[in-house]
């Protein structure tokens, strides 16, 4: 009896290829194609260089479509990726859509960068830095600790390593500023998530000094991080955030640094008080008494000592936190039973709250001087109060 051969198993795969070619009559050229093509198939897609440029395009795009067509020149030189000649070229009284579209066509033909559309996002940022709402952190070095020699250059690697070895999906771009400051952009990534390049937050830092100031950012969790990370670079033991807030940076730095009166000087601050009253009692009405003459000097002697004879600082608002116990000479009541503090929150607000509380008694709205709460305000670095019972 004759014995049965083994049958074959069924061959799967990318091998078929080469099991099927007999079949069909085909080459041996023509099995090898088909096996290349199906394993190729199933390896994993690598996004090609073109689809990455796309997104860095895109970024750019966005990024100059929000720069004003009156400040575009002017950017644009300030950030010197692209030359005079190819500037020259652009025709910067178009459509701003088509302006936008032949810019980016430049950058892609001098091969732009992701890092190389952050500085010019930095730069549009330094312009309308008022856009922002910035905090201020303070830093101190530990007991005993010498001032060490500051490199700038070494911050920053240092900076960056501590965000990078933290967190995978970061990044941070860096532009030198004027008194010895630097700006840092960073856009927060995750895990599992790559940075998010049109909500970055910013942190200016000024060599040699205990203060950053950093834009407000939505993800909170990461300030930790942020503080880490300044606080080594830096060379100081620890960070905490001041009670101060305010979309004007300039002003926010004068008060901190104790600038304020001598940034904001104006040509007429050194005319001596008494030369300027006497030009008010010249220009008062001869009807008034000479009471409410010696008031108004007073008053006007009184805000000079508090305020200064120089223009304010820039501060949108001040928030004062009131809690305390409800105190009475008679026994009983509700609330004189009450365990919990009664609290209140009171907000100043104005376009220009320092010079208005400056204009307050000059005007006769305010007895002059005024309460030490709100004259404090630059000389404490802080226009967040929380005020409790004693």
């Amino acid at each position: 009896m004759r014995r049965a051969g083994r049958r074959c198993g069924t061959v799967r795969g990318p091998l078929a290829a080469w099991h099927r070619a007999p079949e069909r009559g085909g080459s041996l050229k023509e099995a090898t194609s088909h096996a290349s093509e199906a394993t190729l198939s199933r390896l994993p897609q690598v996004p090609s260089a073109k689809e990455m440029d796309e997104t860095v395009s895109e970024f750019f795009r966005r990024t100059i479509l929000k720069i004003p067509l009156t400040e575009m020149m002017t950017i644009l030189k300030t950030w010197n990726f692209l030359s005079e000649n190819q500037l020259q070229t652009v025709n910067f009284r178009q459509r701003k859509e088509s302006l936008v579209q032949d810019l980016v066509l430049l950058c892609e033909e001098n091969h732009a960068s992701l890092n190389d559309a952050a500085l010019l996002d930095i730069i549009y940022t330094q312009f309308h830095r008022h856009q922002k709402v910035w905090d201020v952190f303070q830093m101190s070095k530990g007991p005993g600790e010498d001032t060490d020699l500051f490199d700038m250059e070494q911050f920053k690697s240092s900076f960056k390593k501590i965000l990078k070895r933290a967190l995978k999906n970061v990044t941070v771009s860096f532009r030198d500023a004027e008194e010895n400051a630097v700006w840092i952009r960073i856009a927060w990534g995750t895990q599992y998530r790559k940075p998010n390049q049109y909500k970055p937050a910013y942190v200016v830092y000024y060599s040699q000094t205990p203060y950053a100031f950093t834009s407000s950012s939505q993800l909170k969790s990461n300030l930790p991080l942020l503080g880490q990370a300044l606080t080594i670079a830096s060379k100081h033991h620890q960070i905490v955030k001041m009670d101060l807030r305010s979309r004007y940076l300039d002003s926010l730095k004068a008060i901190v640094f104790k600038q304020y009166n001598q940034t904001f000087e104006t040509h007429n601050s050194t005319t001596p008080l008494q030369e300027r009253s006497l030009e008010l009692d010249i220009n008062m009405d001869s009807r008034i008494i000479h009471e409410n003459k010696t008031e108004k000097e007073r008053v006007q002697r009184v805000t000079q000592e508090i305020f200064g004879d120089y223009p304010q600082p820039r501060l949108e608002f001040a928030q004062y936190k009131l809690e305390t116990k409800f105190k009475s000479d008679l026994n009983g009541g509700i609330l004189a039973e009450r365990e919990e503090p009664l609290r209140c929150l009171v907000k100043f607000s104005s376009p220009h709250l320092l010079e208005a509380l400056k204009s307050l008694a000059p005007a006769g709205i305010a007895d002059a001087p005024l309460s030490p709460l709100l004259t404090c305000i630059p000389n404490k670095g802080m226009n967040y109060f929380k005020i409790r019972d004693k």
